[in-house]
């Protein structure tokens, strides 16, 4: 099977599509499983709890692992590491803004740890793949963690540096896992919020390794 190389590399920010000035589509008002806030900020987020973002493959499944997790308050499917403003779906998957498939996940930090996110995000992917997850191509689906603060860069990277050896260990090469303060992130249109809530058979792609984190 033949893949356009361009969907391979990130475009420069001069080669990358305008996008837009505004988000161009409405969102629901509530999170279809957790009945908290979709679209979440410091307006509406409870003191203390935190923010998370992460990329790691195809964002309907991704979602889904985590609105799964207790302590997690609020999920929502977007766009991030790119260079186009307020991009559309079809615009990420053409490879020409340069952003990765995310996921933005609330938590409370009194019930699951930043630490455990991490390890989760990487026990559902394969973190060695570079610019796909399993029959999935393109820079949209390339791993990466978007950290909000020197405490998870610190943790996101101490964590990766306990994982990889296990991965090596196991046959796998080293990890290609973006990690780098978040940028801005742009919510997806209305349909991707909570895919596989509204459709249970819907696809989910996570080439996961079956490694188990270490303890």
């Amino acid at each position: 099977m033949l893949f356009n190389r361009h969907k391979l590399e990130i475009p420069a920010a001069d080669q990358a599509l305008t996008g837009r000035a505004e988000q161009w589509f409405d969102l629901p008002e509530r999170h279809a499983v957790l009945d908290a806030p979709l679209v979440t900020d410091d307006s509406n987020i409870p003191d203390g709890f935190e923010v998370a973002v992460f990329g790691l493959g195809c964002f309907w499944g991704a979602e889904e692992i985590f609105w799964r997790m207790p302590g997690v308050w609020s999920t929502s499917a977007g766009y991030a590491g790119g260079t186009t403003p307020h991009p559309s779906y079809e615009e990420v998957c053409s490879g020409q803004t340069g952003h990765t498939e995310a996921v933005r996940v609330v938590f409370d930090p009194s019930k699951v740890a930043y630490a455990d996110l991490v390890k989760a995000f990487y026990e559902f992917h394969d973190p060695t793949q570079g610019m796909r997850q399993g029959n999935d191509v393109g820079t949209q689906y390339r791993s990466a963690i978007y950290t909000l603060s020197a405490e998870q860069e610190e943790t996101a990277r101490k964590l990766t540096s306990a994982y990889e050896p296990e991965l090596t260990r196991r046959g796998y090469g080293a990890i290609t896992t973006e990690i780098k303060p978040a940028p801005t992130y742009y919510y997806a249109e209305a349909y991707h919020q909570q895919y596989l809530a509204k459709n249970p058979n819907g696809y989910r792609c996570h080439s996961a390794t079956g490694v188990p984190f270490p303890s």
